[in-house]
């Protein structure tokens, strides 16, 4: 709910002139900001009318009129809204077959004061279902998913607020894409009607000039990582595909030394347990904390085999290889309704994070369009500035506080608490508490219950029946290989 109540602020302020660049993967254009508040549609229109340049590339999304022939037209209902205001909302489905446009930020400039300029990049989508708070009772604006998250699915997601001259980084990623001169409505006729229906222009206007980056605005280097599958016609600003994101976490995981802290909606296949894996058997004193989903969004009896075998074979591999040094959880609040981990968050020794659209997956790594932001504390303990690096013996305040702040939430403590300051002993800690927590739930609930929120996550098995078509389906479609074709069935990006 804080990133709705931001955006809010930061929208309103803006004036004739000013721009709104935003990409996304749903957008419901009726979601409200808060409760009784505007909503996204109705908030972007109007600016629109006032003369804010209002553009945005929201994915086109294959089938959806077939899967869900009137919630499924979200992205072209808000595209609509926002194009008949003026502004412009193009569907954009120039991705490899079975790929999306995962990307979600929003980039804010003011024409008179460029150190006003902002951006939020993360997991966050301009839909039903994300806006929830620490309390995580659940958006009241719910999509429909798996009915042991409850009519009003909790949800857990983050997203970071950016100042400084990565903004103009992230408005040259827009542009990016806005300028593919791939067309949006070719192929078949269904697309050229789902553009009309969005009431989307034929031939968009041209981007404005490049405006002079922003001015620094803090201590923190910032680096954007993407992803970009292998298509053809192939994207003019990455021809051969970009997996940045991969080989970011790749590096970052060979230097680790004594954790690895990863928030994700899937961690599945085996690619990515691997550069987990490879870092665990090089240190033996690094720990991995994973903090996942209970249930897939869609557990049903076909559509749950192939979500769960990819994330089974992942987990099976870490603790082969370091069984007491890796521990994966879940989440659930004080009624007991598991919470949907959506966050996709990365920390490493408390020096270095990631936040950003791309899960840990294959898919993420090679296929579909996202964007990660790297970020690290340039200053020491006492706001110093110095050189990080990850594999020194030194934390970073904007890391340290980020864990802490998690660990506090999903643990039941208080951010002061001395437990929360030693990464490396940070399994023993989530560990011993998942354990009250599941032992409360094991002895019928009579005492008082645990403040803790985290317990062992354990998938439900896939039968050697399911396997014989759960992993192709999974392998195939669910988690698809983007990489050229001399890479794949490699361990390289």
């Amino acid at each position: 709910m804080t990133y709705f109540a931001r955006l809010h602020d930061e929208l309103t302020s803006l004036h004739a002139g000013d721009r709104v660049w935003f990409t996304d993967w749903r957008g419901d254009a009726d979601e409200q900001l808060w409760a009784g508040g505007p909503s996204i549609g109705d908030l972007l229109a109007d600016l629109a009318r006032a003369g804010v340049e209002v553009r945005g590339l929201v994915w086109r999304s294959h089938g959806e009129r077939v899967a869900s022939p009137i919630s499924g037209r979200s992205n072209e209902l808000l595209g609509r809204q926002i194009n008949d205001a003026g502004g412009e909302v193009l569907l954009d489905q120039r991705v490899r077959l079975f790929g999306s446009h995962h990307q979600k930020f929003f980039v804010i400039r003011h024409t008179d004061d460029a150190s006003r300029d902002i951006a939020f990049v993360g997991g966050l989508d301009l839909c039903h279902s994300r806006r929830d708070d620490a309390d995580h009772a659940g958006d009241p604006q719910a999509l429909s998913m798996d009915s042991r998250y409850g009519k009003q699915p909790p949800w857990h997601d983050a997203a970071l607020e950016l100042r400084g001259p990565v903004v103009a980084d992230l408005l040259s990623v827009f542009a990016e894409r806005w300028n593919d001169p791939a067309p949006l409505d070719r192929h078949t006729p269904y697309r050229m009607l789902l553009q009309r229906l969005a009431h989307m222009p034929r031939h968009p206007k041209s981007l404005p000039d490049a405006a002079p980056p922003p001015p620094r605005a803090g201590p923190h280097a910032v680096q954007l990582l993407r992803t970009y599958g292998v298509k053809r016609p192939p994207f003019p600003f990455a021809p051969a595909g970009e997996r940045s994101i991969a080989r970011a976490f790749a590096k970052a995981f060979a230097r680790a030394r004594s954790l690895v802290y990863i928030e994700d909606q899937y961690l599945w296949s085996t690619e990515v347990a691997a550069t987990l894996a490879g870092a665990l058997e090089r240190n033996p004193e690094l720990n991995v904390i994973v903090v996942v989903p209970r249930y897939p969004d869609s557990d049903g009896p076909l559509t749950g085999p192939p979500s769960r075998i990819g994330q089974l074979r992942a987990i099976g591999m870490l603790r082969r290889v370091a069984p007491d040094r890796v521990g994966v959880f879940d989440l659930e609040n004080s009624v007991g309704t598991p919470i949907y981990v959506h966050a996709k968050i990365c920390i490493v020794d408390d020096i270095w994070v990631t936040c950003g659209s791309s899960n840990f997956n294959r898919r993420s790594w090679t296929t579909d369009s996202e964007l990660t932001c790297a970020v690290l504390d340039t200053t020491d303990g006492n706001g110093e500035p110095t050189s990080s690096e990850i594999g020194r013996d030194h934390s970073q305040p904007l890391a340290q506080n980020l864990r802490r702040q998690l660990w506090a939430e999903h643990l039941g403590l208080d951010r002061n608490d001395p437990r929360l300051d030693d990464p490396a002993a940070g399994l023993e800690l989530w560990n011993s508490t998942a354990d009250v927590l599941d032992h409360w739930h094991e002895t019928g609930r009579r005492a008082p219950r645990p403040n803790s929120r985290a317990r062992h996550h354990t998938p439900k098995p896939v039968t050697p029946i399911q396997r014989l078509w759960a992993l192709p389906l999974s392998r195939l479609v669910l988690d698809p290989d983007g990489r050229p074709r001399q890479l794949r069935g490699t361990a390289q990006f």
